[in-house]
């Protein structure tokens, strides 16, 4: 189904969910106190490293991802791109301050695991719903998308995913260990899920939930 045959409206609320899916996704990793996903692992590994603060060097990452994309997968860039790239951190903040300031949940070990559980499938789940919107995804979720049209299709997207994330996480811990850095602030067995298990869950939330759900299955 093409764009044009997508009702907006929907297509509007598939975007929005996924964005705040992802934030949850970021809040619930940050609670879990496992390690962060792959590109925050990268970055901050890189910002200690350059002596730099992680937002702005986040920014300049997104910034330079998102002129590749211009030129290789510009149909990623939408209003979803703008939107993610805004809201999912303040949405991760907003989490974590509900459940550490206000409700002052103690984060026990059933309770971290179980984060790391909820922050694993809102990942997949999240990207999936606004990747089928089509209104736009954040730069560095194109990248699996580059790798597979570069590669016409020889590296399938989910492949493409676990390759990108493995190889950002491994950026993260070099510059982090070059800076003398503390690799348990960055890495952690969250992060190890989440490089292996994103592209095959995003794969397969697009397949059997969002695009049925935008086919209006």
């Amino acid at each position: 189904m093409n764009t044009q045959q997508k009702p907006f409206i929907k297509r509007c609320i598939m975007m929005v969910t996924g964005i705040l899916f992802i934030g949850i996704c970021v809040g619930s990793y940050r609670l879990s106190e496992f390690g962060v996903d792959a590109f925050t692992c990268m970055n901050l590994g890189i910002s200690g490293f350059l002596h730099m603060t992680f937002g702005t060097w986040q920014l300049i990452m997104n910034a330079a991802i998102l002129v590749v994309v211009f030129f290789h997968a510009r149909q990623c860039i939408g209003a979803g791109t703008i939107v993610n790239m805004i809201c999912v951190g303040y949405l991760a903040d907003f989490i974590c301050w509900l459940f550490q300031t206000v409700l002052r949940v103690e984060m026990t070990l059933p309770l971290r695991i179980l984060a790391l559980i909820i922050g694993s499938i809102f990942a997949g789940l999240g990207v999936a719903f606004y990747m089928v919107a089509e209104m736009g995804i954040a730069p560095y979720d194109s990248v699996a998308i580059i790798i597979e049209n570069l590669t016409n299709g020889k590296i399938p997207f989910q492949n493409a995913r676990v390759l990108s994330d493995v190889t950002v996480v491994v950026v993260g811990v070099v510059f982090c260990l070059l800076s003398h850095g503390d690799l348990r602030l960055i890495i952690g067995i969250g992060t190890i899920c989440n490089a292996l298990l994103n592209g095959p869950l995003i794969q397969f939330f697009k397949t059997h939930v969002a695009e049925p759900v935008i086919g209006g299955k």
